[in-house]
């Protein structure tokens, strides 16, 4: 070998010796939208929970975007409208509680068969997930659609709820299936790590849902308006498009789950094991959701306008909150995983570097509550009252929002390890023994009326925040088994 060709070798050799270069942030932001199918417990961290949080994000962006859209929508219909939505979503949230705790115990278990290399079990957990799901919409469908008016009668409400809003309620409870569908289904693709299949779904249903909006419930060309009825037919339009393309996806096959024929079977102790693992989160959703309940009853005894005040802020708290459950969910995932792969330190140091970014994205979302809340509020009713009574919470939210951001991902941590008995522990205690005795002291025995329930928010969600994560760094989430 001549003197050049010695030292074109050496040159390559020391070219296939560097280091690959780093990746853009356009090529990972590309990677991220699309899916990919890396190991989330070998990849670096940061990689890791950039490439599960966006699509995460960006999947309950939408979420959020429509559950504002809605009520924007609604609200152009006035106060008893809204409050239709409220008294119904009081209703809702304990089918959301069942929803979110499934989601909770099927993220958990299938990232934890992912993160042992178990596809096919993963699968198999997915199939029995879906067959309780549809088993627990069966008495939501019944109760929404027989006793829609004595539910509404149940909540106080008035007589012009009571006259155009049953029919509201028959469509949103009738056809929950969807709603727990949706999401059981989005959480198994969570936690298979295939977050980005699980934003493309939501992406269609609520695009989908806010595209009809306006159009179900003013009316256009041979479509008669249909009022607040249509927004509930809208939704389960959206909703349903959205589960058949992910029961679609599913089968056909994702970059870490598919399901096959051959998986299409009943496992007994499959379905247990879900049951189990969702009932702690099951709970903890129930006790967090029939303390809003009880809430928005004592807020109904004050008059629709403060229930109407109450229900938009509740939206606009969705709204600015569903870009952290989404980093949250990112970090249920990777908790799971990495357990499954037994990395615990990799677990909780995921969970720490969430935080901070759950807590930058909370702390300015409290600044344009504290110095805008008139004018946000405004944006969705023109009624003094209601605006009052809205931007009135959203103040008072502002003081301590950045604490829902690391309550939240300490939470979701519990969760995405299969601990859920612990944050209903701590739920049952800071909602039910303080918040609703809190409220009920403070806006009927005291008079604050509607301020003393948002003051007893405030202090108990606050309280709660704060004891979750000094609990969670303790440690004891990391010898879970599920």
């Amino acid at each position: 070998m001549n003197d050049q060709e010695t030292s074109v070798a050496r040159s390559g050799a020391a070219e296939a010796s560097l280091p690959a270069p780093e990746p853009s942030l356009w090529s990972e932001l590309r990677d991220a939208v699309r899916g990919t199918g890396a190991d989330y417990t070998k990849i670096p961290l940061r990689r890791a929970v950039f490439l599960l949080a966006v699509p995460m994000v960006l999947e309950l962006v939408l979420e959020s975007t429509f559950a504002v859209a809605d009520i924007f929508f609604v609200g152009k219909l006035g106060p008893s409208a809204v409050a239709t939505v409220g008294l119904t979503e009081s209703y809702l949230f304990l089918l959301y509680s069942i929803a979110m705790g499934l989601s909770m115990a099927v993220t958990a278990v299938v990232a934890r068969r992912i993160g042992e290399h178990k596809p096919g079990e993963a699968a198999v957990t997915a199939v029995q997930a879906i067959l309780v799901a549809l088993l627990a919409s069966v008495p939501f469908t019944v109760a929404g659609i027989v006793y829609a008016r004595e539910l509404l009668q149940l909540m106080g409400a008035d007589a012009w709820t009571l006259e155009h809003g049953v029919g509201y309620m028959q469509w949103m409870l009738g056809g929950n299936a969807v709603i727990l569908l949706l999401f059981v289904i989005n959480a198994i693709f969570r936690g298979a790590g295939d977050a980005a299949i699980a934003m493309r779904v939501l992406w269609v249903a609520n695009g989908l849902n806010i595209v009809l909006d306006p159009i179900l419930i003013f009316g256009l060309g041979p479509i008669p308006a249909m009022g607040v009825e249509g927004a509930a037919i809208a939704t389960n339009i959206g909703r349903g498009v959205g589960v058949a393309m992910q029961l679609w996806l599913l089968f056909r096959g994702g970059r870490h789950i598919r399901v096959a024929a051959s998986q299409l079977v009943v496992r007994g102790a499959t379905m247990l094991n879900i049951v189990r693992t969702s009932l702690g989160g099951i709970g903890q959703m129930i006790v967090a959701t029939t303390s809003w309940i009880f809430m928005l009853r004592i807020i109904a005894t004050l008059g629709s306008e403060a229930v109407a005040g109450a229900t938009i802020t509740i939206r606009i708290m969705m709204f600015t909150l569903m870009p952290a459950w989404g980093m949250s969910n990112a970090a249920a995932t990777l908790v799971g995983q990495n357990l499954g792969a037994d990395e615990p330190g990799r677990a909780e140091a995921a969970v720490w570097q969430i935080g901070w970014y759950n807590m930058a994205f909370t702390l300015a979302v409290s600044v344009l509550f504290f110095f805008f809340h008139d004018q946000i509020v405004a944006l969705f009713t023109d009624d003094p009252a209601v605006i009052a009574i809205g931007a009135e919470w959203l103040r008072i939210l502002s003081y301590s929002y950045f604490v829902y951001g690391w309550w939240m991902v300490a939470v979701q941590a519990f969760n995405g390890a299969g601990d859920t008995a612990t944050p209903t522990w701590i739920n049952v205690v800071f909602f039910w023994l303080i918040q609703i005795p809190l409220s009920y002291l403070l806006a009927i025995n005291l008079d604050w009326q509607h301020s003393g329930v948002f003051w007893a928010v405030f202090i108990s969600e606050t309280a709660v925040g704060l004891f979750t994560l000094w609990l969670f760094s303790r440690g004891r989430w990391k010898t879970s088994v599920v």
